[in-house]
């Protein structure tokens, strides 16, 4: 009975060392999980300032109006992307050379309908254009040669 008695209590020592066991592994598990809930409301802090410092960024880089007056030379679709652009904040660059492009882009579009003397005054266009894409680099407002005028006068609506 002895030995009866003796592998009884070593169960019962087993299982009470067990349950030590089991509870110090749950405490160990809720610390970890504590840690963890703090990490993560860290990290999603930082995240959010992070992701809030690139806006501010970002909206810097927009508001001057510079990358949307060098977008409105990039062809039709580029044009069209700068109009959006400038559609929500408008700027005075901006729209001056959004105005001048839908110029040009006018002009150059019915000159390719005539015939040879309206090929050649396309190519002063294109020099024109790079006149303009020039300025709008330097954050300048240059107005086209001879017609510049009147594109702003015409578009003022933009």
């Amino acid at each position: 009975m002895s030995d009866e008695k003796n592998l009884g209590d070593d169960l019962n020592d087993m299982l009470d060392d067990a349950k030590d066991g089991t509870k110090k592994a749950v405490e160990k598990a809720g610390d970890f999980a504590d840690d963890a809930k703090e990490k993560a409301k860290e990290f999603a802090n930082e995240a959010k300032e992070t992701a809030s410092e690139f806006a501010d960024d970002a909206k810097e880089v927009f508001s001057d109006g510079k990358n949307v007056a060098i977008i409105a030379h990039i062809t039709l679709i580029g044009w069209i992307i700068a109009m959006v652009m400038n559609n929500g904040e408008k700027t005075d660059l901006g729209s001056f050379y959004i105005r001048q492009m839908l110029g040009l882009l006018i002009l150059s579009f019915v000159l390719w309908f005539i015939p040879v003397v309206g090929w050649i005054l396309n190519l002063v266009l294109i020099v024109f254009w790079i006149m303009s894409l020039i300025g709008a680099l330097g954050g300048e407002k240059k107005l086209t040669p001879v017609l510049g005028e009147h594109f702003q006068n015409w578009f003022k609506g933009l």
